[in-house]
């Protein structure tokens, strides 16, 4: 059943990584670009996480929170970028 819910939660992951990446195609706007980024490192974690679950690799090792503190820290720094960017001339 872990295994179920890892693969919907990475199934999941890569459907918003395209919504993301379809709104950074639209705006040009890099926040979306970071969002998208840091769902496709979830995802790809989580689809990994799921394989390797099998006795291979231990879900509390410091490499995971590792990969997810990266993740969240992409979605930190698009918002600090975001609120920081400095009015251009318009």
């Amino acid at each position: 059943m872990n295994d179920l819910m890892a693969g919907a939660t990475a199934m999941g992951s890569f459907v918003i990584t395209l919504f993301f990446v379809r709104f950074w195609r639209n705006s040009g706007d890099r926040f979306f670009l970071y969002f998208a980024l840091s769902f496709l490192v979830q995802g790809v974690h989580r689809r990994y996480a799921a394989v390797a679950s099998a006795g291979i690799a231990e879900q509390s090792s410091p490499l995971h929170y590792a990969i997810r503190v990266f993740a969240y820290a992409l979605i930190l720094w698009a918002v600090l970028e975001k609120n920081w960017r400095k009015p251009g001339p318009r």
